[in-house]
């Protein structure tokens, strides 16, 4: 079995989507602390002229050591509103419009409370919405022993072991964090993935990379999304 694990973002960049293709079975990783300015809940999406601007879920104040699993979405339902008005400069000129807000207002009448059950729903939302298959499950739901953990890379490396992986694949990014030798010593074959992030048409002079797939869907059809979701490389 193939196995990729990432923490649980908010309607991720194309590169999140092609690991979870490439992969058999895909882990939302909850079970470690929130760190502020990251992605669990927030994204780029473009401004209606030049440049990008954010999409937030506001979240329930918490202590510093709080688990993702932990993090509760705010009771105030005007972020929703807020991110389809930030969204709605893309009908101007996005072919796919219509079909993404579909999708996203689907998502957003889900009454989830919790960060990682939220974003999870999104993920797979637009999995379908692609047409591609996946298996995606949370960590914090699955009982892993971590007692073993003693460094960043070993979390993973556990992980594998309990589900009887063959394969563990990271985005290159994390490379500096992981002891091939020790993945190898349990007979997993450890692999870093380097996504291709294809240029396609903003409507606009110049080209965003590396958006929400929100910017993807809005301007390329599910048919060639899918056929984005191979243009990477992999290496050990």
């Amino acid at each position: 079995m193939k196995l990729a694990i990432m923490q649980p973002y908010f309607f991720p960049y194309l590169g999140y989507f092609q690991l979870i293709h490439l992969t058999d079975k895909f882990i939302l990783f909850d079970d470690v602390q929130y760190i502020r300015r990251g992605w669990i809940n927030r994204n780029r999406i473009l401004k209606p002229e030049d440049g990008v601007q954010y999409i937030t879920i506001p979240i329930v104040e918490h202590s510093r050591d709080t688990l993702i699993k932990n993090i509760k979405i705010s009771d105030d339902s005007k972020w929703k509103f807020k991110i389809i008005r930030q969204l709605e400069h893309y009908k101007k000129k996005a072919p796919f419009y219509n079909q993404t807000m579909q999708l996203i207002t689907s998502c957003f009448d889900n009454k989830e409370t919790n960060i990682t059950l939220f974003n999870a729903s999104c993920i797979k939302a637009v999995c379908d919405y692609i047409g591609m298959e996946c298996s995606i499950e949370i960590s914090s739901n699955m009982n892993f022993n971590y007692s073993n953990v003693n460094d960043a890379g070993e979390w993973a490396l556990r992980i594998c072991e309990q589900l009887k992986a063959s394969e563990y694949v990271n985005p290159s990014g994390g490379k500096n964090l992981f002891s091939a030798e020790k993945f190898s010593t349990n007979s997993i074959k450890l692999n870093f993935i380097y996504p291709k992030l294809p240029e396609y048409n903003q409507r606009r002079n110049s080209f965003e990379a590396g958006l929400s797939i929100i910017d993807i869907m809005m301007n390329v059809s599910p048919e060639n999304i899918f056929e984005y979701l191979n243009e990477f490389e992999i290496n050990n």
